[in-house]
């Protein structure tokens, strides 16, 4: 993944607060009803209900993170739950500040 795409997804504080708080998803959200916080990450929808953004606009957030490589989706039933991939980011900001 280039660098510019990931630095555009993380130009954005809507982005950035998904970030921090799939960090640690139990401390941020309440448990749910199908998929585990931890082994299957957080449902778009609640994700959305703590932004206080409508799901389109969440759902292109998501959208955008999710190209860059920084979270995973995982589609359980109808729904999308997304999880860091922690070992992409940390190799990705790794390889941006050698180029700066």
């Amino acid at each position: 993944m280039s660098a510019e795409i990931i630095l555009k997804a993380l130009a954005n504080e809507s982005r950035l607060k998904i970030l921090d708080w799939l960090k640690d998803p139990i401390k941020h959200f309440r448990p749910q009803v199908y998929g585990d916080l931890i082994i299957d990450g957080v449902c778009g929808i609640y994700i959305a209900e703590k932004l206080r953004l409508s799901a389109p606009t969440v759902s292109e957030h998501l959208r955008v993170l999710n190209h860059a490589g920084l979270i995973k989706g995982k589609r359980i039933r109808q729904w999308i739950f997304y999880k860091r991939d922690d070992k992409f980011i940390r190799e990705s900001l790794q390889a941006i500040s050698k180029q700066i």
